[in-house]
């Protein structure tokens, strides 16, 4: 068990160092010690934030990072070491509040603090997760951990985006097709069933993180050692002992983007298959409809899908969970987690929306949906 001891002090308090940013300071934490007891050894501090868990950094990044990890993969630099040895201390001092061991924890959230990469902060909200249930078997998994630790809102942001999106498609879809609405049933099916299957992945992929994965090996290549070092989210705010390069935030623009192609043209291929056995099993029932009912080309229609995922839809995504939410929404309603939520709701809800109504546009401009007179 790790226990803060002091002795012969007088009743006093100091505030930890903190190191200063352009936006925001780190968390600050007031330690009360008190005159010992002469019967115990220990006491346990207590430790007051008033700050969100991140604290905004330029957005190029720097050389002030760990190159060991970090929110969403660590950035690169060799001045971290005073940050992660402050990091170390705050993660510390939280688990002996909570009279917590290293060993009690995952294996990954250990070696973390052990390193110096995660604060105390972290730690804290690793422990309010774990008071729930529906958390508590989420941290299981490794992919849901990092999320979570970065977004205590992560699950509610993904049940937002999948419950809103067949509505806002759906209407987008109407708004956008009009009368021929009816007409182009068969295309509205095979792009709602497209966006429900990309709304989950559209959520996970650019959401910031806290990485905890391990180094990698010795023997990776310089391409894998790159995108290691990327974070998630090309606009999340780095934790402190970690910042990422300009070239770090394009790198995961790429990576999220390559990873979108093969989510949205898989998704298409999905949809479009279905579509199309629609349509089939319908024209042997309504020989009237046989005649002016035409299969989706699935091949273009799934590559001019992912291409879309790629490009719009990542930079939308990242923009908005990675600026809008984690950079402008947090920090002001980061107590306010019921108004926060309603804002998050209402931020997601338009966008989906917007998505559809490009989709759409993107996809006659394209050739691959044509208008039906």
């Amino acid at each position: 068990m790790a226990f803060a001891s002091f002795s012969n002090l007088s009743t006093h308090s100091f505030s930890l160092p903190t190191q200063n940013h352009p936006h925001s300071s780190l968390p600050t934490f007031t330690l009360i010690t008190h005159r010992r007891n002469p019967s115990s050894h220990f006491f346990t501090p207590n430790l007051i934030s008033s700050t969100p868990i991140f604290a905004p950094t330029h957005l190029g990044g720097g050389g002030g990072g760990t190159g060991n990890g970090g929110s969403g993969g660590g950035g690169g630099g060799d001045g971290g070491a005073d940050d992660r040895e402050h990091n170390r201390e705050e993660a510390m001092l939280v688990l002996a509040e909570v009279g917590r061991s290293l060993e009690s924890l995952p294996a990954d959230l250990a070696a973390a603090i052990k390193e110096g990469r995660v604060p105390g902060s972290i730690v804290r909200r690793f422990f309010d997760l774990e008071k729930s249930g529906v958390f508590r078997w989420l941290l299981n998994f490794g992919g849901f951990k990092e999320r979570l630790l970065a977004d205590d809102l992560f699950l509610a942001k993904v049940a937002m985006e999948c419950g809103v999106g067949i509505f806002t498609k759906t209407a987008a879809e109407l708004e956008k097709r009009k009368e021929n609405f009816s007409k182009e049933l068969d295309f509205v099916f095979a792009d709602v069933v497209m966006a429900i299957v990309a709304d989950f992945m559209l959520v996970w992929l650019p959401a910031p993180t806290v990485s905890l994965r391990p180094s990698l090996a010795v023997n990776a290549g310089p391409i894998a050692k790159f995108f290691y070092g990327c974070p998630e989210n090309a606009f999340q705010v780095a934790l402190a002992g970690t910042s990422y390069s300009l070239l770090q935030r394009i790198g995961a623009i790429v990576r999220n983007g390559a990873k979108l192609f093969a989510v949205g043209t898989g998704a298409s291929l999905v949809g479009t298959g279905v579509t199309n056995a629609l349509i089939n099993a319908r024209k042997v029932v309504d020989k009237s409809f046989a005649a002016e009912a035409e299969d989706l080309p699935v091949l273009s229609t799934s590559a001019a899908y992912g291409v879309y995922m790629a490009v719009s839809s990542n930079l939308r995504y990242q923009i908005l969970a990675g600026i809008i939410e984690q950079r402008i929404l947090e920090p002001l309603l980061h107590q306010q987690k019921l108004m926060l939520s309603a804002i998050c709701f209402v931020v997601r809800t338009g966008n989906t929306f917007l998505g559809s109504l490009l989709w759409v546009d993107y996809a006659r401009w394209v050739g691959v949906q044509r208008s039906r007179e």
